[in-house]
């Protein structure tokens, strides 16, 4: 080959390597788009999060922007395209919202991102100036109709089944959806706050089924979308906060002008139609909490419905230290979670472990179920010992009286165990001890000289670590011991303590439900370990736990905000599931579990710095 084409030949390849090395370079992208940049304060507009290049598998992460000065009324909305050219596969996924103003003014939507085969991407920020609009172009952003229009035929309504209730006595709210017009899949754009009580999801409900009913003389179709049990925890006139809704609804277009090719299309027959976002709000739901009477007996610590107990043992007749299981179980309805275990009363030479706690939780329209603990007991002591009667106190709100359950009066037989040479020989056989004769040979006793040994005087190292050992031990136990009584005398500081490893457990369980495809109760197990956790790590009493006081708490201890968002968006996203269970998939829960648990350990390290 002559030397000028071989150069020629070796150009061209040189260029085509570079041609595809800046091909791949560029190959992935992401970007942000809007369709206008210029909006009136009541105009609605979409945002666009556009990932283009490479294979949509490799896609995940993606962390929308806090979108400061705009109400998200829909979103995030998922959509992809997918292409194969030269059997290369490329493709894009798209995440888009429908914003619209809070105010008029100069805003800046920030970076999204997402990560895609280990490696973030971030959009580039875009400003949007929203100009002061008119009440017209309020209406007409709509689809013509007004918001009182919009709120008469489509609400919700929270309902309780009582106004009035004693202290840890259930109460039941139903949320429901009225409608008269077409609407699409729903979504939470804020959750009720239960403050002063102990909350219980009931269901939690997999679908939205409508039902035809009347209400005020006028018909409409009816969907409950979320029932609570709440168990009030503290006396006087509490609220539940209302419970929000961002609901796309499908209208007719009315008609925008006198145009006779309008009014044509705008006939009956053609039914045109768009979809307009409104935000409905259920009423506020006042209740008067009563308390007990005062004539409680010394054993009861709160229950509240209608239970039954038992207290069982597993053995009567032991040696020492053998194990025995003592089980209490409480069975029935009404605020199980809340419950508080009897405690035996031990004769002196038993020893008492850890107990061990089992809930087993029916949530129906009353909750029920029971409460399991088992006690491990050991006598250290010979003798006939006895367990007097266990009490249980509940107060039955039928009845509107204190009820005590006992159980029986166990004794129990300890024999003493084998001890001296009986222990030594215990599990040799009669063949093992008579060789014990052949194996020993007896010391001798004569017939041989002694000479003194020369010793020396100074005393030996071993002797003076044997000596400050036992103290140093000593003083380690002292503290071991005091750290202990410390976190036994203060369950709040256990807690958090505890947070992690009972986050730790949640997560597996979920992880296990997700292995089986049950999305469900994944996302059910992934928000109690997420809810859990910030109960335990912030101190939050259970029954006055809410996403957003955790979030007001965690603001306070100057948390990442991004990471608060995150924490957020999981949180919602836990909720969303309810309501379009079958639009899940395995990827996306995947890509949940693997963010909640980032979250997790990112606020755990931001927490510990911050005690």
């Amino acid at each position: 080959m002559p030397k000028n084409e071989s150069k020629k030949y070796l150009l061209t390849i040189i260029l085509l390597l570079f041609g595809l090395f800046i091909q791949t370079i560029e190959a992935q992208q992401f970007n942000a788009t809007v369709d206008r940049t210029t909006i009136g304060q009541y105009d609605r507009f979409q945002v666009y999060f556009t990932f283009e290049g490479g294979e949509i598998s490799g896609i995940s992460n993606f962390r929308p922007p806090a979108f400061s000065g705009f109400k998200i009324l829909s979103g995030p909305n998922q959509s992809s395209s997918m292409q194969i050219i030269n059997g290369k596969v490329s493709g894009s996924l798209t995440y888009s919202y429908i914003l619209v103003p809070s105010n008029i003014g100069d805003f800046t939507i920030s970076s999204a991102s997402i990560e895609y085969n280990g490696k973030t991407y971030y959009s580039e920020p875009i400003k949007i100036k929203v100009e002061k609009g008119t009440l017209q172009q309020q209406k007409e952003s709509a689809g013509g109709y007004s918001q009182e229009e919009l709120g008469k035929n489509v609400f919700i309504l929270a309902e309780a089944n009582k106004t009035r209730a004693l202290l840890g006595e259930q109460i039941t709210v139903t949320y429901k959806l009225f409608t008269k017009l077409n609407i699409a899949s729903p979504q939470i754009s804020k959750l009720p706050s239960y403050e002063g009580f102990w909350a219980e999801e009931v269901g939690p409900l997999q679908n939205i089924n409508f039902d035809v009913e009347m209400y005020k003389g006028e018909r409409y179709r009816v969907a409950k979308i979320k029932q609570v049990a709440l168990f009030p925890t503290k006396t006087g006139t509490l609220s539940v906060t209302p419970f929000e809704l961002n609901i796309p609804v499908i209208v007719k277009k009315k008609k925008t002008g006198t145009d006779i090719v309008d009014e044509f299309f705008n006939d009956s027959f053609f039914g045109r139609t768009e979809t307009v976002e409104y935000q409905a709000r259920s009423n506020t739901i006042k209740v008067v909490v009563d308390p007990l009477p005062a004539n409680a007996p010394a054993s009861f610590y709160g229950a509240v419905g209608d239970f039954s107990f038992k207290a069982e043992a597993d053995k009567r007749n032991v040696v020492t230290n053998e194990s025995i299981t003592l089980r209490l179980t409480i069975s029935g309805s009404g605020n199980i979670k809340l419950l508080k275990m009897p405690e035996p009363q031990l004769p002196a030479g038993i020893e008492k472990y850890e107990p061990k706690v089992i809930e087993n939780i029916n949530r129906g329209a009353v909750i029920s179920g029971q409460k399991i603990i088992d006690y491990l007991i050991v006598p250290r002591v010979a003798g006939e010992k006895e367990i007097p009667p266990i009490e249980f106190t509940y107060f039955n709100p039928s009845s509107k009286k204190y009820i005590t359950l006992k159980s029986q009066l166990y004794k129990i037989d300890v024999k003493q165990g084998l001890g001296g040479i009986e222990t030594a020989l215990q599990g040799f056989s009669k063949s093992d001890v008579k060789m014990l004769s052949e194996d020993i040979r007896y010391i001798k006793t004569s017939d041989f000289n002694l000479e003194p040994r020369k010793e020396t005087s100074y005393i030996k190292t071993w002797f003076w670590i044997s000596l400050v050992l036992p103290f140093f031990a000593l003083v380690g136990a002292v503290v071991l011991k005091r750290r202990q009584d410390k976190l036994s005398g203060n369950v709040q500081l256990m807690r958090y303590q505890k947070a992690e490893r009972a986050a730790r457990k949640r997560l597996k369980t979920a992880k296990e439900a997700l292995d089986k495809n049950d999305t469900t109760s994944f996302y059910s197990e992934l928000s109690l370990a997420l809810f859990g956790y910030l109960e335990d790590k912030l101190r939050i009493q259970k029954s006055e736990f809410t996403l957003e006081k955790a979030v007001e708490i965690l603001v306070k201890k100057n948390v990442n905000a991004g990471l608060v968002d995150r924490l957020k968006h999981i949180a919602e996203k836990c909720e969303y599931v309810r309501f379009a269970p079958q639009g899940e998939t395995t990827a996306a829960a995947n890509e949940i579990y693997g963010e909640a648990v980032k979250v997790i350990v990112e606020l755990d390290s931001s927490l510990e710095k911050r005690k």
